[in-house]
């Protein structure tokens, strides 16, 4: 007998509660999206403070047995991870995402699917790192894991390997933000909108989506050199083996400085709207303060060794990299004095986002200060690693971006949901913040000086040190307590906050011309753009001579922007933009290479490779390029037969190099030259593989254009088509440029 059952409905206040929640999961709109980067940010906040706090606790008194070594050292991990992986940097790529496109007229992000995966990645990414702790495997290696340290035998846990895997899928998503910013930028700016008229938060947004896509694939290629010698034999950072662990210092740090201004430059940024916003004058000295932003992202990439003055550099190396800190201070100093300038004689209004821009300020000044005196080699030697590195740093990131994030949350705040946070309950959470904040992190500076080092469980019981620990972690209380004061805020504005309005705060940039929330689809219509403050020019009609209000012709507010960056499409852009970042990927792994190749004692070197043999199959590579060259200009013609044909014979070029490269590692594998035997092997099978890894990749997306060719669905006369085409052409192009620097490094200098 069959058994019917019956389906109910469930209750519509239920289902309409259902409904919402896979309207924010399924969510493409850069405004849910920002949001939900602020939201799970913010609740890696509260993890990682809590992590800080547990520290505290175990360090208020000399000899505390509150946390073993080994747990103290995995909380220190993850803290430090949590905070910059997982906190400051998507919590910064979540306000980008939020008010970048609307600052500059756009109806979206370039690619919104894209930036989708983006925040999906990121939170895969925190949870897998955070699935550590259930699987018995957390991390302790420190957030810079340096080796020999992660290697066996001195890490046999999965803790580096969590570490590294997990990261490696945020920065995926990272590098993909970094893309949409960048091209959402270039791409999709309102009419009227030209590159002096931009808000100074998109242009920092812009800066630090280049410091992403050129700093991470550093960090990355490090990455994949771990795993491979914890999992595959590889030797890349093993001593005892000939490998180099002052490698990984390089390639880590050629991120992580870079690192440090890019959780900085968006907040640089916020702080440029809101303290011109809040002192009622224009920001001094707009252009400087965008080209000094611009110099302090070219900077940044030059100074990645003055983290390692300790290590043995050359006196000239030291000199170098401690020339190049201290200039980087000039462009920085260059702001502070543009935001004193833009407050004196303004007529300031004390908000709660003032307030904090303000303590940004003084704080960040401290934090650069002790930041020149780093860049002393001399100096460095006597502080490196101790209490006073950790101030600094806090200082920087605590007292200079978080306080920027503060600032900016206020600002945004009404415009993201439509209510102004409580400005009474405000002001009580930045008095404690900058009570807590100082009082935690400012007698560091005195530790540090009394010579306590850093990442250390514990103490001897010295004069002075267990009484300033003691403050310090009474500080950190006071600074929790502040974070609860905050959610206390939120949850009253939700409850009964007092509605904004569309421009609260008499605002001058775009996102203040739409409503609160802005819809989705953004604006309505756009009013004309005449200077970086569209919205003073339409209160105050009478141009505005000199300076960048120049009046010109107004354009039609509804009138679509032309879709033009030197004739290139968007699609195109993005791959631009991949390119030089997967470029900055293949560097890394060059290096590697050029530094290894000769350095083994014994086994294979690259005279044992067979170059003619390779040349042969090369040969079909670089002829698939002028193969997809012809595909392209049958497509442009409407020669779809012609188009097919000659995509069908870069895809078997294609596969014909993918072929003989295979065939040429099982050969070199039947000659025991296998990719654990030496540095030279390890080196060689890593970048080799990586560029055949990128082969399957166009080869999968080729295959894709050809499906379409041959159902129909890809014409010449549709922009998508012919976006298409050129979007994966040059992909292919730039992988067959990249085997002719490889073919060149490791074949030909073989036989010279």
């Amino acid at each position: 007998m069959a058994t019917v059952s019956e389906t109910y409905p469930r209750p519509a206040g239920d289902a309409a509660r259902w409904d919402r929640v896979l309207d924010w999961i399924a969510t493409v709109d850069h405004k849910r999206i920002g949001i939900l980067y602020i939201a799970t940010s913010s609740v890696f906040l509260l993890i990682g403070g809590v992590e800080a706090l547990v520290m505290r606790i175990q360090l208020a008194q000399p000899g505390q047995r509150v946390l073993s070594p080994n747990a103290y050292d995995a909380l220190f991990t993850m803290h430090g991870t949590t905070m910059i992986f997982l906190v400051v940097m998507p919590m910064l790529l979540g306000f980008a995402n939020y008010a970048m496109p609307l600052m500059i007229g756009a109806r979206d992000m370039a690619f919104p699917r894209l930036n989708a995966l983006s925040f999906w990645l990121f939170v895969f990414g925190g949870l897998f790192l955070y699935f550590s702790f259930l699987a018995n495997g957390t991390p302790d290696i420190g957030w810079f894991a340096y080796a020999p340290l992660t290697e066996p035998p001195y890490s046999m846990a999965a803790g580096p390997d969590f570490w590294a895997l997990a990261l490696t899928v945020t920065s995926v998503g990272t590098i993909a933000t970094g893309i949409n910013i960048a091209v959402t930028f270039i791409k999709l700016r309102a009419p009227g909108m030209i590159p002096s008229r931009v808000p100074v938060f998109a242009w920092m947004s812009l800066v630090t989506a280049g410091l992403i896509l050129w700093a991470i694939p550093s960090l990355t290629a490090a990455q994949v050199m771990l795993v491979l010698d914890r999992h595959v034999g590889t030797k890349f950072f093993v001593a005892s083996a000939g490998g180099d662990p002052l490698l990984w210092q390089h390639l880590f740090w050629f991120f992580g400085h870079p690192e440090v201004y890019i959780m900085v430059l968006p907040a640089f940024g916020i702080m440029s709207e809101v303290v011109p916003v809040f002192s009622r004058k224009p920001i001094f000295g707009y252009g400087v303060v965008v080209g000094s932003g611009v110099a302090i992202g070219f900077y940044s990439m030059l100074v990645w060794a003055h983290h390692m003055f300790t290590v043995g550099l050359s006196n000239v190396s030291e000199g170098f990299f401690g020339a190049a800190s201290m200039i980087i201070a000039v462009p920085t100093g260059i702001k502070i004095f543009a935001w004193l300038g833009t407050m004196w004689g303004g007529r300031i209004r004390f908000t709660t986002a003032m307030l904090f821009a303000i303590a940004f300020i003084v704080q960040f000044t401290v934090g650069g200060i002790s930041g020149v005196q780093f860049a002393t080699f001399p100096v460095d030697w006597q502080v490196h690693d101790t209490y006073y590195v950790v101030a600094h740093f806090h200082y920087v990131l605590f007292g200079g971006t978080f306080f920027g994030m503060m600032a900016g949350l206020y600002y945004w705040f009404p415009k993201m949901f439509g209510r102004l946070l409580d400005e009474r309950i405000g002001k009580w959470h930045f008095w404690l913040t900058v009570i807590g904040f100082n009082v935690t992190f400012f007698p560091m500076h005195i530790l540090g000086l009394m010579g306590m080092p850093r990442r250390t469980f514990t103490y001897p019981d010295l004069p002075g040190w267990g009484g300033i620990n003691l403050l310090e972690t009474v500080g950190a209380f006071i600074l929790g307590f502040s974070t609860l004061v905050l959610l206390w805020n939120v949850y009253v504005t939700a409850r009964r906050g007092q509605p904004a309005g569309d421009n609260p705060w008499d605002a001058w940039t775009l996102e203040w011309a739409t409503t609160s929330p802005p819809p989705e689809h953004n604006f309505t219509s756009l009013p004309p753009i005449r200077s970086a403050r569209p919205l003073y020019d339409l209160a105050h009609p009478a141009p505005v001579r000199g300076g960048s209000d120049v009046a010109v012709p107004a354009v039609g507010p509804t009138r679509p922007r032309r879709d033009v960056f030197w004739g290139i499409s968007t699609p195109l852009l993005g791959v631009f933009a991949l390119i030089t970042s997967e470029t900055f990927f293949f560097g890394a792994l060059i290096v590697t290479y050029l530094e290894y190749h000769n350095r083994s004692v014994a086994g294979p070197t690259p005279h044992d490779l067979d170059v003619l043999r390779t040349a042969l199959f090369s040969l079909a590579l670089w002829g698939s390029s002028g193969t997809m060259i012809m595909a392209e200009r049958r497509f442009k013609r409407g020669d779809q037969r012609g188009f097919r044909l000659w995509l069908l014979a870069t895809i078997g070029l294609g596969l014909v190099f993918l072929y003989g490269q295979i065939s040429d590692y099982f050969q070199l594998y039947s000659r025991n030259i296998t990719v654990g035997r030496n540095l030279f092997t390890s080196s060689f099978y890593t970048l080799t593989g990586f560029h055949g890894f990128h082969v399957v990749v166009g080869l999968i997306a080729l295959s894709a254009l050809a499906g379409l060719a041959f159902s129909g669905r890809l014409r010449h006369d549709r922009d998508g088509g012919q976006h298409a085409v050129e979007a994966i052409a040059a992909y292919w192009h730039f992988v067959d440029a990249v085997w002719i620097v490889l073919f060149t490094v490791i074949y030909l200098l073989t036989i010279l």
